[in-house]
């Protein structure tokens, strides 16, 4: 079995490569595209080569203007393969030691698309195994779960309570010091987990920089604040490189159980419909659920589930 990266003469028969898992699969147009703009390329595409035939294909996504692959998106196992888990490991293991070799010091996460009810689902659930089984095995042995949701237009806007004073505010130490405020005690699993190993100071730079990498305009922040003055907490609006997104939002500890997360997701929407929003996506942890509970009544609809397999994040 030879494994390796692929070049621009075996891409129409990486594209030909399918399988009949129900999680996993890139859909060809999106494949080409990605490929055609830079997302995927053949440097960060490998295969696993049997006698000329493609066996196992794990694709990794380049973020843009990055030099290191940002996740893998795709890993794809012929179904004729007994050991799929295996043959899986030692495709990621060749990857991750190239990538190792080129400079990365934490490895990419590898991105599984689920439908919701996915527990239901036998076929779901066993296509997931192999998956996390070779993903843990190759050094990613960190499991989120997050759900997905979604708004769209025909959902409405969701009612400002009008109880918040929302700020744009160019100074990044403003919100350096707001990012530092709402991490404590955040229901966040890769804040708290960051928090913990490495220090909030640390934490809240490393979120902040993450944040404004992306490509969502830096003037759509805001700063919330009580009418007295007092900070409350911020929210991001922002863009990825599939559309809108409500990024990141927080409440301040000393405010929770308020229901001041509602306001800064009810501005978070506002913000990015009256940008031309047509639909505006997010992501909680399945253990968040107050801020489940918010995006619900919000108007923004569970869509899909993301299982995020990682190495640790951080290191002391």
């Amino acid at each position: 079995m030879r494994l390796r990266t692929i070049t621009e003469a075996d891409l129409g028969r990486v594209l030909a490569c399918t399988t009949d898992d129900p999680v996993g699969v890139i859909d060809p147009d999106l494949l080409r595209r990605r490929f055609a703009d830079g997302q995927y390329r053949p440097g960060l595409t490998w295969i696993a080569e049997d006698r000329g035939q493609v066996m196992a294909r794990a694709v990794w996504w380049l973020p843009p203007g990055g030099a290191y692959p940002g996740a893998l998106d795709c890993l794809l196992v012929d179904s004729s393969v007994t050991d799929r888990a295996g043959l899986a490991v030692n495709l990621l293991g060749a990857a991750h030691e190239e990538f190792r070799y080129r400079g990365m010091s934490v490895l990419p996460a590898y991105h599984v698309f689920l439908p919701t009810g996915w527990r239901d689902r036998p076929d779901v659930a066993a296509a997931l195994r192999w998956r996390q089984q070779a993903a843990q095995r190759a050094g990613l042995t960190r499991e989120l779960e997050r759900l997905r949701y979604e708004w769209t237009p025909a959902a409405g806007l969701p009612e400002r309570p009008g109880r918040l004073e929302f700020r744009p505010e160019p100074d990044d130490d403003a919100f350096l010091a707001a990012f530092l405020r709402v991490a404590k005690g955040s229901l966040d699993a890769t804040t708290a987990e960051a928090t913990a190993v490495v220090g909030v100071h640390r934490q809240a730079r490393d979120a902040m920089r993450y944040y404004q990498g992306m490509p969502g305009p830096r003037d759509w922040w805001r700063l919330a604040y009580l009418p007295q003055g007092s900070l409350a907490g911020l929210a991001i609006p922002s863009r990825n490189v599939d559309g809108p997104v409500a990024a990141y939002l927080g409440v301040v500890p000393e405010l929770r159980g308020n229901g001041y997360v509602d306001d800064l997701l009810a501005e978070i929407t506002h913000l990015l419909a009256a940008a031309g929003a047509r639909w505006i996506q997010a992501d909680t942890d399945l253990a968040n659920r107050p801020m489940a509970a918010a995006f619900q009544r919000a108007g923004y609809r569970n869509f899909a589930v993301r299982m995020v397999l990682s190495a640790p994040m951080y290191s002391a």
